[in-house]
């Protein structure tokens, strides 16, 4: 089973802070992390392996200390691609780079916890020409399909798809490992490499990224009754 999971590395978004005056988001100095849904991707991935056998590819945009995170966390080999696109760039660079590579199954997160675009696993899919079963909560192979229970807003559902194909999954299916000292150690044995793709044009142009503006109305009320005649007022 060969198993490709695409993973990101993103702003600690609970670290950026913004410009009071120009209410832009201050990124200097601002520490990066893999996003939290394809670390849920990740961790299927290596449980399949240890259920199944076979070999897990993490294909990541970002540094080389992020795949080595990964490779701590039980991925077999990285490679680092450059990722500061959107999610039609993003996928046209994933499919290109994939389409040169073995797989069964390749495991994305539902959603990158920066843009929450959903759309870079299906985009990739369709770039593949594979099957794509989104918001996978569970999910187990049989005889050569991959059955994937389906977190939908108030129901679930159960589909099937024949491999190869495309699984992205939420938070629910797991709870991603935590790497020993000794698999920290061992990760910088495994193998990495760095592709250099061409970067895409995009389909959508970032024009400017600002903070919601909130505004006080700064009333001062006197007593509990006041406060509660001010409330039943704005609701009626």
């Amino acid at each position: 089973m060969d198993i490709i999971v695409c993973l990101k590395q993103i702003y600690d978004l609970g670290q950026i802070k913004v410009d009071t005056a120009t209410k832009h988001p201050i990124t200097e100095g601002v520490a990066r992390k893999i996003s939290d849904f394809d670390k849920n991707a990740l961790e299927e991935a290596v449980r399949i392996k240890e259920k199944y056998g076979g070999n897990v590819l993490a294909l990541i945009g970002g540094t080389k200390e992020a795949a080595k995170e990964v490779l701590a966390m039980g991925a077999d080999e990285a490679v680092i691609y450059s990722a500061d696109t959107d999610s039609l760039g993003t996928a046209t660079i994933l499919a290109e780079i994939i389409q040169k590579m073995k797989y069964d199954l390749v495991l994305c997160g539902e959603a990158s916890i920066d843009e929450f675009s959903f759309q870079t696993g299906p985009r990739l899919a369709q770039a593949l020409g594979i099957p794509v079963l989104t918001y996978a909560r569970k999910m187990e192979l049989k005889d050569n399909e991959v059955v994937v229970e389906r977190n939908l807003e108030n129901r679930y559902e159960i589909v099937k798809a024949r491999l190869p194909a495309l699984v992205t999954v939420t938070k629910e299916i797991n709870e991603p490992r935590i790497p020993t000292l000794l698999q920290i150690l061992g990760a910088s044995k495994k193998k990495i490499n760095e592709v250099s793709p061409a970067k895409p044009e995009a389909g959508v142009e970032t024009l400017s990224i600002l903070a919601i503006e909130m505004k006080r109305k700064e009333v001062i009320l006197k007593d509990v009754e006041e406060l509660a005649r001010v409330i039943i007022s704005e609701k009626s």
